[in-house]
């Protein structure tokens, strides 16, 4: 469980927030979508779930544990990150891509291929085929698949995705987006994961906080939000279920 209290960031030391008083919470094996327009704040309140960007004011805890209080790299290396555009090194393989955390951990190599070929599997791509294949190599929906598989090598409970399917075409993203619902319905992943795009939100979340300068809005099933907006600004984004920010 993931919890935010209270939590402000700014960085002109107290002058303006960009993000500005926000109390959520994430319950274990939930996806929780974080939604809001560029300059929301939604993608630096990702952030300071795993401390790239530290808070300002408030607390985050992770099952009852404030984050300030652990090392930072094992904090991180508790969670996956995805990113938009994976990250992932183009001089190295994907096999090596997605072991490169159990690398950094010491694990021997054998168990690292034979974890990365597992990973392959899981998100439908052969092993045989594509574990010597550099990126470059790869479409744009097969990067990100990587990305996907790299962030769980270590079997983290928490993912954290920031819009990674937002660069891709309409149809990729789709198959994406159901490929990561087949995998958190095996795994039971607490997933927090930032987006634009509210029918991405409609179709991914459990529950979905919505930002707007950074400050939440509101939080809830989509359910719960198209038929009791808490502000204007909410209203009028539900107004039609096919809205996009």
């Amino acid at each position: 469980m993931i919890q935010l209290k209270h939590v402000c960031k700014s960085f002109d030391c107290l002058k303006t927030f960009v993000v500005d008083d926000v109390s959520l919470r994430i319950e274990t094996s939930e996806i929780l979508i974080l939604l809001g327009s560029s300059g929301s704040g939604k993608t630096t309140t990702l952030k300071m779930i795993n401390r790239l960007v530290e808070p300002s004011q408030g607390a985050i805890e992770i099952d009852g544990e404030n984050i300030l209080a652990c090392d930072v790299i094992a904090l991180r290396r508790r969670m996956g990150y995805v990113f938009q555009g994976t990250g992932l090194f183009p001089h190295m393989s994907v096999e090596d891509n997605i072991a490169i955390v159990l690398k950094l951990m010491g694990q021997p190599i054998k168990k690292r291929m034979q974890r990365a070929h597992e990973l392959l599997d899981m998100i439908n791509l052969d092993p045989k085929v594509y574990a010597q294949r550099l990126p470059e190599e790869l479409s744009g929906g097969q990067r990100q698949r990587v990305g996907v598989a790299r962030a769980l090598a270590a079997d983290p409970n928490i993912l954290l995705m920031d819009e990674p399917f937002g660069a891709l075409d309409a149809i990729t993203r789709e198959e994406l987006q159901d490929e990561l619902l087949r995998l958190n319905r095996d795994l039971h992943k607490t997933i927090v994961f930032v987006t634009h795009d509210l029918s991405e939100a409609i179709k991914l979340g459990d529950k979905i906080a919505i930002m707007h300068e950074g400050r939440l809005q509101q939080m809830g099933t989509y359910q719960e939000i198209l038929h009791a907006p808490a502000t204007a600004f909410v209203k009028d984004l539900f107004a039609t279920k096919d809205s996009a920010l």
